[in-house]
């Protein structure tokens, strides 16, 4: 039987190899199961819309590994980084940025904003650091219906539309829940989304 660590780099260059051909792969998070793919890569973004059967003006969710990296994705003002910090702490946080840039089209807001996350979760973190591009997180639903807690309450219309699935945290039935989200003005404004 292998072990956990044997296990997770199976999976990680499994998955980094389907991101790499603009594949979608279902993978563990910092908070629940997400739906994922190159975040520069608009045919994957546009997968990812079908696949949950929703709208393209409902931007998606970035991850990264590194929060120094956020700068080249978006208007990224000082301040974020003491929300970033204080956050890491509590819950994980998502902060919507004004200007997103290198990042696929289809994936930005209608005013160009994108919602982007620094990851510290053992697999999507490892996974973002290795693939040196942000990557899709969205939940693993059919848009309008319930995110799923675990991996378990995951359903077969959605996994049977990946290219990969993890099988790494797939017996880990403790309950997550999706990040709190900010939106964070270049001007260092701060409005709640979701708490």
């Amino acid at each position: 039987m292998k072990n956990d660590f044997s296990e997770m780099e199976d999976d990680l260059k499994a998955a980094i190899d389907v991101l790499k051909k603009g594949g979608v792969i279902l993978y563990p998070t910092d908070t629940i199961w997400g739906i994922g793919c190159d975040a520069t890569n608009e045919d994957a973004v546009r997968r990812v819309y079908d696949i949950k059967q929703r709208d393209d003006s409902k931007a998606l969710i970035t991850l990264t590994d590194n929060p120094t990296l956020i700068s080249r994705l978006a208007d990224m003002p000082d301040v974020a980084y003491d929300v970033i910090e204080a956050c890491a702490e509590d819950q994980p946080m998502t902060i919507i940025y004004d200007g997103g840039r290198n990042l696929a089209k289809n994936l930005l807001a209608e005013d160009g904003s994108i919602g982007i996350r620094v990851t510290s979760e053992k697999f999507s973190a490892e996974l973002c650091r290795r693939f040196k591009r942000p990557i899709v997180s969205t939940s693993a639903n059919i848009s309008g219906q319930p995110s799923p807690k675990s991996f378990s309450e995951i359903t077969e219309e959605v996994k049977s539309k990946m290219d990969y699935i993890v099988k790494y945290r797939q017996t880990d039935n403790t309950p997550h829940k999706p990040s709190k989200i900010i939106k964070l003005k270049a001007n260092g404004a701060v409005t709640i989304i979701r708490g």
